[in-house]
This record gives structure tokens, sequence and C-alpha cells, in this order.
């Protein structure tokens, strides 16, 4: 599979995407985004994958937000076409059955805290920072920015962040909650790695169930959420990996799951 602007690795249930534009820091062009869209639908058939981190290229950037100099140059007709290209990339990983791990290992900044808020979590390089700094080129987030964030950290705190466009450190990202763990640089991917490993020996449709009741439940009330919970916990008793799990449990024994979203 030959991308680009893009590095793809897969191993034992464990795949890796790396954006690779690293004398851009990784900014996202539409070139970029179309390989994005493509290898993400691949993944999404790909029933060998498990876990999928997000990381990128080179020491200084995750994704330093999108290419200033093809934007510029955009009019209203195709700078509407780059939002939707680029909100729809993030709305395809958000969406993939999978969980999807963040590794920011340098700038986060506009497009790239946008992509990084579309996984299900972050880790995250002491050296990381995020940020919306788009009201600074007179603009604003385009790739979703101005939803997820408050979603994720608050309306006030979100409004804050994208009026005045300032960074955070990986710190303050975890003080907030938009973090979930901070490492020193040489240890990011180890630290990624292990934890995608412990999920990938999971059940898969567990896994997907999970995802899927916490993703349908945020927009709704409590009482739609639980039913949506109880439906999924119901087909998730059905599964070969249901009873893989409790037949271990019983006769004292680690559960080795193989079940298929298929079964």
């Amino acid at each position: 599979m030959g991308f680009e602007n893009l590095i793809f690795t897969e191993e034992n249930g464990v795949a890796t995407l790396t954006f690779n534009r690293p004398k851009a820091l990784n900014a996202l062009n539409a070139a970029l985004l179309g390989e994005f869209i493509e290898l993400l639908e691949t993944i999404a058939r790909n029933e060998a994958i498990r876990v999928l981190i997000l990381t990128g290229a080179g020491e200084k950037a995750f994704v330093a937000g999108a290419d200033i100099s093809e934007i510029a140059r955009c009019n209203v007709l195709q700078a509407r076409l780059f939002a939707e290209m680029g909100q729809g990339a993030i709305a395809r990983l958000q969406k993939l059955s999978i969980p999807v791990i963040a590794a920011v290992n340098g700038y986060a900044l506009g497009g790239g805290s946008e992509i990084a808020m579309g996984c299900d979590f972050i880790y995250a390089s002491e050296k990381a920072a995020f940020g919306l700094p788009e009201i600074n080129l007179g603009i604003i987030p385009g790739f979703g920015g101005t939803q997820r964030l408050p979603r994720l950290v608050g309306s006030g705190l979100a409004k804050e962040l994208i009026f005045t466009g300032r960074m955070l450190s990986a710190a303050e990202a975890k003080e907030i909650g938009l973090v979930n763990r901070v490492c020193p640089p040489q240890e990011l991917m180890a630290a990624v790695l292990e934890t995608a490993r412990s999920i990938a020996v999971k059940g898969k449709v567990s896994l997907r169930a999970a995802k899927g009741a916490i993703n349908g439940g945020l927009d709704v009330d409590l009482e739609s959420g639980c039913r949506i919970e109880r439906d999924a916990f119901a087909l998730c008793l059905a599964s070969a990996d249901a009873k893989e799990g409790t037949s271990a449990f019983l006769e004292k024994r680690k559960p080795v799951f193989t079940g298929s979203l298929k079964d």
C-alpha cells in the first residue's frame, strides 16, 4: 500500500498511520486528506486490525494544521469544499468501529488538534502543543473544532481557546481533560503501543459495542443512552467472544478472543 503523504504499518492487530510531510510539519493539504480518507476506508474493511494509532513523522509535529499556502488561494467555494473534505475525513475516522489512539509527538494545531479530537483518546509527548489558532489568520476552525472542543472541555473554555488562538502545553491539555497521558518524548510510542496491545487482545465485538454505546449516548438523554447500552450488551452476549470470555472465567483461564464482527 503506497502513499506519498502517509506511512502505514500493521503488526498483530495494531496499525499505525503516520502523517508524513515532515518538511511541512505534516500540514494538511488536499492530497494528504485524499490519501487519509482512502486509507481509512481500507482500514475499516480490514478485520485483522483491532486498534489504530495516529502519529506524525519527524520530531516537531503531529500535524501543524492546514497547509496555509494552499488555503490562502481558495475562493469561497473552494474553501467550503476544503472544509467538507477535512470534516469528512475526521468524521470517517470517528466512525471507525475500532479504538483509535492519537500519539501526539509535537505540534497539533488547527487541523492537527481537530484530528486528535476525532480519536478516542490522546497520549502526548511532553513537547506536544495543542491549539486552534485560526483566529490569528482571520478565519475559524473548519474541520470540526468549534463543535468537538466544546463537547470535550466545555463551551466556556472552548470559546476562550478559540477566541484567543492560545496554544496549550501537553500538561495544560491534560489538566483540562483533552489528553489522557503525558510522556517523555522518547517514551511516547512505547506507552501508546503498550496500551494498544492491551486493547487489541480484547474481543472485537465488545470493543465495537463499547465504542458505539459511548459515542451513541453522548448526545442523548440518560434513558436513551441506557437503552443503547442494553441493546449493545445483549448483542455482545450472543457473540463468539462472549462465549469464550464467560467460559474462560468459569474455567479459570485467560480468554483468547478470536471472534469476528461477522460471527
